[in-house]
């Protein structure tokens, strides 16, 4: 029945007053800022900076295989059973035993209750696949053990770069996986992205180890380059630490040299390891070593033993910031590359912001004439009602801060459309229900009643169509399927309980009226 009792008429208007106080803290901020929430501008609204970054993976599974060659090698050992010649080359770790043996170290691998799993935890049977060849066996990671290592990668990858954007204070940056080997940034509000390009495609893997003259150094050695190239030193590849013991890093400047550094603090088994390794190597230069090359190498004047110390290698004051920064948030697992970039500048964008507004307005006002002049009154509702809905559905993604995007506004667009649409099947229902029905108040009231199912079924069928291109869709799409989806709830509630109370209010005062609705 038309019927609204006051109880319902003053939740119908608390709702509506409700989320306009939400919607208006994004367009009168110093003055009607309630609830300290606003809607966020998209990359393509705001401007700033799109990258597309993608997990170098092979140096990860080089090393995981050199790893597990060690553990590997003395698993075998306490069984007696000796591993001849193991190589790495090519992702695959090859070795040979004796024939007696070959049988046992491949049940290793294939039976799924083999010792293995227990005493490697990390290195269970089903990651690795293992074949025969020419007389060795071959082993190798098995297509789930990619799978699990690629996935490992990300979520660390993911969680670094998250810390690093973090460390800057860019404001809502957006960071999704892609895939399971890419990482998507976009970092709304910058248009100088340089800096960002270089923090992320720093790896951040440094490690402290002593400079050595001797090429048959126990651990083995290796040649590094000076971060400047400028010259090269020989480098034991035995780790005194490493940035997994860090506990802070800060950009300091020295006093004594007048020079900025990057102070560091370490943890108790960091400290103690760092002390151990200073007290006996006094006199010997220490390399710091960052993603391969040295950064610095001090002479050990003295036992450091308090924890803490300095890196010093000629940085500005934003270098060494960076540096810290790096240091702080910890190494990536593997290294980053752009593959893609894409920069929007706040022009460009404002751009987008007033073409998208005017777009709105030209489709508002022309939706706003059209169905005044169909339904004069009865339209004039049905225009109030389409704005309160707009103000509802800003005031619902206000709540939610949510980020709005050139196709969300084309979803807001297509949202007034679908309520007018639900709007004209019921006045054209009212119509034919006042051919056969003179008591205008059972005509609009079997109007509304029976048009809802027609109404009902293309809300919900444009739905489970955005719900779809939600979950299916890239960042784009799922703006314009968030506003769309969103704009079908608050469509139904303006047509069913804004429009539909207005239009109770007239035919109440007019139902002796004739041709009510034309």
């Amino acid at each position: 029945m038309l019927y609204f009792s006051k109880l319902r008429i003053i939740f119908i208007s608390l709702i509506s007053l409700f989320f306009i106080l939400f919607a208006s803290s994004n367009f009168f901020s110093n003055t009607i800022n309630f609830f300290d929430k606003k809607i966020n501008l998209g990359l393509d609204l705001q401007g700033g900076s799109y990258l597309l970054l993608e997990i170098d993976n092979n140096p990860v599974i080089e090393q995981r295989l050199q790893n597990f060659s060690l553990t590997f090698r003395n698993y075998f050992k306490e069984k007696n059973i000796k591993i001849k010649n193991l190589d790495l080359k090519n992702q695959k770790l090859s070795f040979s035993v004796n024939e007696e043996n070959k049988q046992k170290v491949l049940e290793e691998f294939t039976n799924k209750e083999s010792n293995l799993n227990p005493y490697y935890p990390r290195f269970k049977s089903h990651q690795f696949d293992i074949t025969e060849e020419n007389n060795f066996l071959i082993l190798s990671y098995s297509k789930q053990g990619l799978i699990e290592l690629k996935t490992s990668s990300q979520e660390q990858a993911l969680e670094i770069v998250r810390r690093r954007i973090d460390e800057i204070g860019t404001n809502e940056p957006n960071i999704l996986k892609r895939s399971n080997d890419r990482i998507l940034v976009e970092l709304p509000g910058l248009d100088d992205p340089m800096r960002i390009k270089s923090l992320l495609g720093k790896t951040a893997n440094l490690t402290f180890r002593f400079v050595t003259n001797n090429n048959n150094d126990s651990f083995g050695s290796e040649k590094l380059k000076y971060e400047d190239n400028t010259d090269e030193a020989l480098v034991s590849k035995r780790i005194i630490l490493s940035g997994d013991n860090l506990l802070d890093a800060q950009p300091r400047m020295n006093n004594e040299t007048n020079e900025t550094v990057v102070s560091f603090t370490l943890d108790r088994v960091g400290a103690k390891r760092f002390g151990k390794a200073t007290s006996s190597g006094i006199g010997k230069q220490l390399a710091i070593v960052l993603d391969g090359k040295i950064i610095s190498a001090p002479v050990i004047r003295d036992t450091i033993a308090s924890g803490s110390g300095q890196i010093s290698g000629g940085f500005t004051f934003q270098s060494a910031t960076d540096l810290a920064l790096l240091l702080r948030s910890g190494a990536l697992p593997a290294p980053l590359n752009i593959i893609e970039e894409r920069t929007v500048g706040p022009d460009l964008g404002q751009d987008s912001i007033n073409a998208g507004i005017i777009a709105l307005m030209i489709g508002f006002i022309l939706v706003i004439l059209f169905i005044f002049l169909k339904y004069k009154v009865f339209g004039l509702i049905t225009n109030i009602a389409l704005i309160l809905n707009l103000f509802i559905l800003v005031g619902v993604l206000t709540i939610f801060e949510a980020t709005l995007t050139l196709p969300g506004i084309a979803g807001i667009i297509l949202t007034v459309g679908m309520a007018v649409d639900a709007n004209v099947l019921i006045f054209e229902r009212i119509k034919e229900e006042l051919k056969n029905e003179k008591n205008n108040l059972i005509a609009f009231d079997s109007g509304y009643t029976k048009s809802k199912t027609a109404i009902l079924d293309a809300n919900i069928t444009t739905l489970l169509a955005a719900i779809i291109l939600f979950f299916m869709g890239s960042g784009p799409i799922k703006g314009f399927s968030l506003t769309l989806g969103i704009g079908i709830f608050t469509t139904l509630f303006s047509v069913y309980f804004i429009a539909r109370l207005l239009t109770v209010l007239y035919v109440l005062r007019n139902k002796e009226k004739e041709d009510l609705i034309r």
